[in-house]
């Protein structure tokens, strides 16, 4: 049976045991940055991308002998490693890794790495990139052409500059390791200014590393009065927590929430599930300038704060996962019908009512969207230090409605 062998490259020549496997294979997977490394008398040669047909060849190969495979580093930390496996499974497939880019780099800079998170970049959105780095005390990150490491301190920049965080702008400090291993090798390093302002090759790892205070915040569990809010408008803590069980947040995905208010909600649900991208809209500036206080301050650097009414400003957002209304400004129907559209199915929209008449109209909207509705009233009363007198907080209708897959109109 035909094997497939995986030879990790650190540097600029080839393992002698990988020189040996190459006369005894039938192709070889080599990348334009590997393949002058390799004999002029090696076996045929596949181009390790695109990777699909990569793999449709590999496959078309081991019919008629052993295929070798080229990568860089450690071929299964984020490397072709994974997607080898996914398609021929672990039985005729051997791995001979090498000093990963990730252990080079941590010892150029002279950085301990058994506690340091590690972030792939690859593909993903520039709305994201605060959010996926800035929670982290330090964090190696794996760039890309379009996430390159100028790009992603400018985008940073951008975010703290925004929210008027010059606290951390002033402790960040980047370095940026390029061509490691070969004769080009450089190390940068700098503030976010001075990275956002360098060009780096291509081939590059960075290291991002600020001072945090004490991570002695709770993940949820947020008291009214540790919240920036204004003359007492803001979602009540026990109402808060029974709103996010309802939401039954998603470890990933889209969270908008729909009149932010102080973006109480959004920060739990960020504390709760710190992979969701959070949208919070809010039209008040009073409200905006509260949320922006509230992220700086609890780190929740997922939050993307949207300036503006909805339904007016949700056309450019992503899909959602998840919705909650907390405010609608008198534009219910345009909202839950807006808002119903673009729920992705299986989704969950929750609309808080205070007054009697939102209570009877939010399910009426929402059933009308075909929407599975369900309604819970909340009563809550406070007796401080468990005293006599108690206090009882207005009542609270939520409505829950879920978006039926088409497959399951009976919800």
């Amino acid at each position: 049976m035909s094997e497939i062998f995986v030879y990790g490259v650190s540097g600029e020549t080839l393992s002698t045991a990988c020189l040996r496997q190459l006369t005894a294979c039938v192709a070889v997977v080599v990348s334009k940055r590997f393949a002058p490394l390799l004999p002029a008398d090696s076996p045929r040669r596949i181009a390790i991308a695109p990777v699909d047909e990569m793999l449709s060849q590999v496959a078309e190969s081991l019919k008629t002998g052993d295929v070798t495979v080229l990568a860089s580093g450690d071929p299964l930390f984020f490397g072709i490693g994974r997607r080898l496996v996914d398609r021929f499974g672990t039985g005729g497939i051997t791995f001979f890794p090498a000093v990963s880019a990730m252990q080079l780099a941590c010892a150029r800079f002279k950085l301990p790495w058994d506690d340091l998170p590690f972030l792939s970049l690859h593909g993903r959105s520039k709305d994201d990139l605060a959010g996926s780095i800035l929670p982290h005390r330090k964090v190696m990150l794996f760039t890309d052409h379009r996430n390159s490491p100028d790009r992603i301190a400018a985008a940073l920049l951008q975010t703290l500059r925004h929210y008027g965080d010059e606290r951390r702008l002033a402790t960040i400090r980047v370095q940026v390791a390029e061509n490691l291993g070969t004769d080009g090798e450089k190390l940068t390093s700098g503030s976010l200014e001075n990275i956002a302002r360098t060009r780096f090759g291509p081939l590059n790892m960075m290291l991002v590393e600020q001072d945090l205070p004490p991570a002695d915040q709770p993940v949820f569990g947020l008291r009214e009065q540790e919240i920036a809010h204004s003359r007492g408008l803001i979602t009540k803590d026990e109402v808060r927590a029974v709103i996010l069980h309802s939401l039954r947040l998603p470890r990933r995905g889209v969270f908008w929430d729909v009149g932010g208010g102080s973006g109480s909600i959004s920060l739990e649900a960020a504390g709760v599930a710190p992979g969701l991208s959070i949208y919070t809209i809010e039209k008040k500036q009073e409200g905006r300038d509260n949320i922006r206080k509230n992220i700086v301050r609890y780190n929740r650097w997922s939050i993307h704060l949207v300036s503006g009414e909805a339904p007016d400003v949700l056309a450019p957002l992503p899909d959602p996962d998840r919705i909650f209304i907390g405010g609608s400004g008198g534009r219910l129907p345009e909202i839950i019908t807006d808002c119903t559209a673009r729920l992705k199915a299986g989704g969950i929209m929750v609309a808080s009512a205070v007054l009697a008449s939102t209570a009877q109209l939010a399910p009426q909207l929402m059933r009308e969207n075909r929407l599975a509705v369900r309604c819970t009233t909340l009563q809550v009363s406070r007796r401080e230090d468990c005293g006599q007198t108690m206090r009882q907080l207005n009542p609270i209708t939520l409505v829950i409605g879920r978006k039926i897959l088409e497959d399951n109109d009976n919800g």
